[in-house]
């Protein structure tokens, strides 16, 4: 089998485990599958590389990766607008398994989400020679550029006996040229020793909020797994992103992690570190001899 069925057939199971879960009334599972289908869907589309789809298929796969987001703000917010119910969903099913043959019209009325270009950990890098000069250039411009989606932090786990769950609260960032940052945001992710995903990554809203050297985030963010659960090794990361309206994508400046020794209840300074993220911790570099850090405050909640 060519690697393009695998990658088919892998997108298949996934699509075909989300609304099992979601028929199962499974939601917090339901809505993990679905975001993370839909983040390798998005980054399918968004690979330059990529020979493998067409780009009428590619414009399919963007679509579908709309449909799951819709139907996972659709689960996590009964007041959503944007409701899209599992039946509507589930008639994709065809068509993800069949993307290479499918020349029908796609059934709903949907845009692919006008996502800026993400780019691999230091893929950016070759872009980003002129870093400094571009920041000044770039702060007074006010050129329309497409909205960012909104955050897609998810709700709390259901608590489970003698488990904990760990609430971070991203305070603020400090940074000597925050109040040039163009829409930033934080995304956060949990890593195991060699980088791997344990949980689905959530992004923060934009921040709107900026004073002097500061960008205030004021968000909580629940971590989808039971602090008992998480392997030896594994770290929170936090990445700061913003727009660079010049080169119109999204750029990581700098980010931050968080070991397992260091989870315990009450504010937390961390440093900040040079892009790219490395998330196997081998090569970091601080970012400014300054003292600026990423401002965080944990709550832990404990089912007894």
């Amino acid at each position: 089998m060519s690697d393009v069925n695998k990658t088919i057939q892998k997108w298949h199971a996934s699509f075909k485990k989300g609304t099992d879960f979601d028929s199962w009334g499974q939601l917090v599972e339901a809505i993990d599958e679905y975001q993370i289908l839909a983040r390798q869907l998005q980054k399918e589309v968004q690979s330059a590389n990529s020979s493998d789809f067409t780009e009428e298929q590619k414009k399919t796969l963007a679509k579908i990766a709309t449909c799951l987001e819709m139907r996972s703000a659709s689960l996590q917010c009964t007041q959503s607008k944007e409701e899209f119910n599992l039946e509507d969903l589930k008639k994709l099913e065809t068509i993800i398994r069949n993307v290479l043959t499918y020349n029908k019209e796609f059934p709903f009325d949907v845009q692919p989400v006008p996502l800026r270009k993400i780019f691999a950990p230091g893929e950016e890098e070759n872009l980003e020679l002129e870093e400094e000069e571009d920041a000044t250039a770039g702060a007074g411009s006010t050129e329309a550029f497409p909205p960012r989606a909104p955050g897609t932090l998810l709700p709390r786990l259901p608590s489970e006996p003698g488990m904990t769950l760990l609430t971070i609260r991203i305070e603020k960032i400090g940074l000597k040229d925050a109040g040039q940052c163009i829409d930033p945001y934080m995304t956060i992710s949990v890593k195991d020793v060699n980088g791997v995903d344990l949980n689905p990554v959530q992004d923060t809203p934009v921040a709107t909020r900026k004073e002097d050297t500061y960008i205030h985030f004021s968000v909580d963010v629940e971590v989808q797994r039971h602090v008992e659960k998480l392997p030896k090794g594994a770290a929170i990361f936090f990445e700061f992103k913003h727009y660079k309206p010049k080169k119109r994508f999204t750029s990581t400046k700098c980010f931050a992690f968080m070991e397992m020794d260091e989870i315990k209840p009450g504010p937390i300074v961390i440093e900040l570190y040079k892009k790219p993220t490395d998330f196997k911790r081998k090569k970091l570099q601080l970012l400014t001899k300054k003292p600026l850090y990423l401002h965080l405050h944990q709550t832990l909640h404990k089912d007894s």
